[in-house]
């Protein structure tokens, strides 16, 4: 039984490791440009810095979530928040960008061991009727590392880049002794179960192959040998892992979890609004930053509102959810965020700040409406051996949605303007509005909103369509 109050220490342990790891985030990205000049690393270095940190996210979690359901979440989950502080000093001494992309790298396994099980820890410390009401409280603060983020690497710019990782350390130190002294198991483990291997392996590879392809045929040509070469990789995997979890005693991944309709709408309402809305924000940088030339501070202030709004909606959206259900809830927000959507899809070099602005409001307050419903939908509708996994697969497709967002986008901004006045554009060398790249940029960016448009009421659609709750106690699909 949890002890009275228990709960809302958990929430506090994994709410500082949400902090932690979206402030981190969040500062880097307004400084890529200054990185990007002071390390003299190329666009595709500095790129990866973001996408490899998210494929590896993407391809880790949902092996970190098994194997938390079998042996715990504590242990885990304070592992990572270690290693994320160690790796964070070692990326402030990084002289190289190739340096500093491999400590982002190992970063990426201590933000996948903390990621993989808190929101497990939460669901398994709050009862059902109050999830909806915690995963709020944890969005929100996640909305005010997304706020405090971009103004406060705008400010420790100032001050040399390296700053905005040293600041990690004191959180990261806090946090790992809060969460060591603090949480505990809530579950018992299953120790005796066997570690799927095989799926492991057929799951990571294949999908490392998947991603690596859709990246490189954006990128380049979707015709290119290696980018043929790694979809038939993945595609032979991807059903060799099909095959091998259907036959597994103890499978990496419990095919039910996908089988089942309402957990099924739910995770591909997920990956679809994660390609609508990953690359917004890295977009508004580019537009900020390098068309309007506006300084990191300023570029970061900017982007407050679609965070301030998020931070507002998502813990009432939560207690709504507790109350009606998230099928109606997630599915308005989806079109909230589609009607923020159609305002940047009119961008241009003369826009005015206001408008932005109301833009980046209403899609906040879609993503408020969505995230924690969504959530609470899926982990109060499977097993409590089953969270782990489950958590895994939902950060596993938003991630994916993540990467494929941006790299989509980048591939429409790189088709639309040459690649050496994109490099200038992206490190503060102004381009006049008048200019035929600033046009060509201009064109991408509406473009590539437009799509994200799309992907959003596809998503609306996806997550209204969802079943019933899951009956666990048949092997039967619901």
């Amino acid at each position: 039984m949890n002890k009275p109050g228990y709960k809302w220490i958990a929430l506090s342990c994994t709410t500082i490791g949400a902090l932690f790891s979206v402030l981190s985030a969040s500062t880097l990205m307004i400084a890529l440009p200054v990185i990007m000049k002071d390390l003299n690393a190329g666009m595709g270095i500095i790129m990866w810095t973001i996408m490899g940190y998210m494929f590896s996210l993407t391809i880790l979690v949902p092996s970190i979530g098994r194997i938390a359901d079998m042996f715990g979440r504590k242990k885990l989950y304070v592992s990572g928040f270690s290693l994320f502080t160690i790796a964070s000093l070692f990326c402030a001494l990084s002289s190289t960008g190739t340096e500093l992309l491999i400590f982002r790298m190992v970063q990426s396994v201590g933000a996948s061991l903390m990621i993989a099980n808190s929101t497990a820890i939460i669901t398994d410390a709050f009862p059902k009727g109050e999830l909806g009401k915690a995963l709020g409280v944890n969005s929100m603060v996640v909305s005010v590392a997304a706020v405090i983020g971009p103004i406060l690497g705008g400010f420790l710019i100032n001050f040399g880049w390296r700053n905005i990782f040293y600041i990690n350390i004191p959180i990261g130190i806090f946090g790992t002794f809060w969460a060591a002294i603090s949480l505990r198991e809530m579950k018992d483990t299953n120790v005796d179960e066997k570690f799927d291997f095989s799926g492991t392996f057929t799951f990571t590879f294949g999908l490392l192959s998947l991603l690596l392809a859709l990246t490189l045929g954006g990128f380049t040509k979707w015709l290119n040998k290696p980018v043929i070469l790694l979809f038939s990789i993945a595609m032979l995997l991807i059903a060799a892992f099909i095959y091998i979890e259907n036959h597994k005693e103890y499978p990496m991944l419990d095919m039910r979890l996908l089988k089942t309709r309402l957990l099924a709408f739910a995770y591909a309402s997920t990956l679809l609004n994660g390609i609508a809305r990953g690359a917004v924000t890295f977009l508004l940088i580019f537009y900020f930053e390098g068309d309007k030339g506006i300084d990191p501070i300023t570029a970061g202030i900017l982007l407050s509102p679609f965070a301030i709004a998020m931070m507002a909606v998502s813990p009432v959206s939560g207690w709504i959810c507790d109350k009606y259900g998230a099928r109606i809830l997630s599915s308005a927000g989806l079109l909230v965020s589609a009607l923020g959507l159609i305002g940047f899809m009119k961008i241009s070099t003369t826009s005015s700040m206001g408008t932005l602005v109301l833009c980046m409001i209403i899609t906040g307050i879609g993503s408020g409406m969505f995230f924690s419903p969504n959530t609470s939908a899926i982990m109060s509708n499977v097993p409590a051996d089953k969270r782990g996994i489950a958590a895994g697969v939902r950060t596993m497709f938003n991630n994916a949605g993540m990467v494929l967002s941006i790299a989509i986008s980048m591939a429409i901004i790189s088709t639309s303007i040459p690649p050496d006045a994109m490099q200038s554009l992206f490190v503060h060398s102004h381009v006049s509005s008048a200019s035929i790249a600033s046009n060509q940029f201009i064109r991408g960016l509406r473009t590539a909103f437009t799509i994200s448009f799309f992907f959003s009421l596809f998503a609306a659609l996806i997550s209204y369509l969802r079943g019933p709750a899951p009956n666990w106690n048949s092997q039967s699909v619901s």
